[in-house]
C-alpha cells in the first residue's frame, strides 16, 4: 500500500472509488441509450423549447417541457459526467414523466471543462436558475415551487445552488424548494489527489469555496431548502460516506435533509429513477416540489 493521500485511500485507491466507469463498464450503453431517448423527446413533445440561451456563451443554453397542466411545479436537472463530459440533451427523456406527473421540467447546460473551471460551472448554473425564475411567465410554471435536481458533477452543482444565498443576489431566499442530489460529491479535497485534477485543474481555495460540506456552518438559515440526497447500494465507498457525512452535518445544523440508499444501483441507473413515476426517489422530488 502507498502513502494515504485521503481518508485510508492511497492514489491508486482513491482512483479506485473515484474511476466510475471503471468500475461499471456497461455505462457506454447507458449514454447511448440516453442520447437516443433524448433525441426522440426533443423530437416529439409537444411545445417544448429547446437551446434557450440564458447566458453569454454558447453552453449556456437549456431545455424546458411545460406540463400537463398549467402553472405547475418546476423541476431543473443538472447533468453529471465530472465536470467533463455529456450534455442536458441526454436527460430529456425525463420530461415524459414529470409532465404526466404535472410538473414542468427544465435540463441545463454549462461550460464543461477543461474549457471552464468548476466555479465557472457554479456561476453558471445560478445564472440558469436567476433566468428561470425571472422567465416563468413566459414558461408557464409557477415559479413559487422551483426545485433544482442534478446527478454525480450536476448533484455539485445543484448543491451548491441549495447553498447559494440567493437574497444576497436580490432573488427570494426561496427561491428554491428542495434539492434533490443523486450520486453527490460535497467535499471535493479527494479530486485535488486523484486522477480527474489533470482536466479540474482545481486548488485549495477553490476547493473550500466549492465544497458543500464546507458551507453548511455559513449559510443562513432561511436560505436552506430541503435537501433529498439519494446514492445507489453499489457505489464507491467514498460517494456513500460522502452522503452520509454531508446529511449528518445538514442535518445537526437544524435544516431539513432526507438520504435514500438506492439498494441494487449503480452510479449510471440510480439516476434514472428521477424519470420513473412511481419510483420511491421520483415521487419523493414530486412531492417536494408540490410543496
Amino acid at each position: 500500500m502507498g502513502q494515504t493521500v485521503w481518508r485510508h485511500y492511497d492514489r491508486d485507491q482513491l482512483n479506485q472509488q473515484l474511476n466510475l466507469r471503471a468500475r461499471t463498464p456497461e455505462h457506454e450503453a447507458f449514454f447511448a441509450r440516453w442520447a437516443d431517448e433524448g433525441r426522440q423527446v426533443r423530437a416529439e413533445f409537444p411545445g417544448a423549447k429547446l437551446d434557450l440561451a440564458y447566458g453569454a456563451t454558447a453552453s449556456e443554453t437549456l431545455d424546458y417541457f411545460p406540463a400537463e397542466t398549467p402553472a405547475a411545479p418546476l423541476v431543473v436537472f443538472i447533468h453529471g459526467g465530472y465536470w467533463q463530459s455529456l450534455d442536458k440533451a441526454d436527460f430529456d427523456s425525463f420530461a415524459w414523466g414529470l409532465s404526466r406527473a404535472g410538473l414542468a421540467y427544465a435540463s441545463v447546460n454549462y461550460t464543461l471543462a477543461p474549457a471552464a473551471r468548476v466555479p465557472e460551472m457554479v456561476e453558471q448554473v445560478r445564472t440558469a436558475l436567476r433566468y428561470l425564475y425571472e422567465s416563468s411567465g413566459d414558461l408557464g410554471f409557477d415559479r413559487t415551487r422551483l426545485v433544482v435536481s442534478g446527478h454525480s458533477a450536476g448533484a455539485h452543482l445543484a448543491s451548491m445552488a441549495g447553498l447559494t444565498d440567493w437574497s444576497a443576489r436580490g432573488l427570494p431566499a426561496d427561491l428554491l424548494k428542495a434539492v434533490i442530489s443523486v450520486s453527490g460529491l460535497y467535499e471535493l479535497e479527494p479530486l485535488l489527489q486523484s486522477y480527474q485534477q489533470s482536466v479540474l485543474q482545481l486548488d485549495q481555495t477553490q476547493v473550500a469555496e466549492i465544497s458543500p460540506q464546507r458551507l453548511i456552518e455559513s449559510l443562513p438559515h432561511a436560505a436552506a431548502p430541503p435537501f433529498l440526497c439519494a446514492v445507489g447500494s453499489t457505489e464507491p465507498d467514498e460517494f456513500l460516506e460522502q452522503q452520509r457525512l454531508f446529511l449528518d452535518a445538514w442535518t445537526a445544523k437544524g435544516f431539513v435533509g432526507e438520504g435514500l440508499i438506492m439498494e441494487g444501483d449503480h452510479h449510471f441507473n440510480v439516476v434514472e429513477r428521477l424519470g420513473r413515476p412511481g419510483d420511491a426517489l421520483f415521487e419523493r422530488m414530486a412531492a417536494l416540489a408540490r410543496g
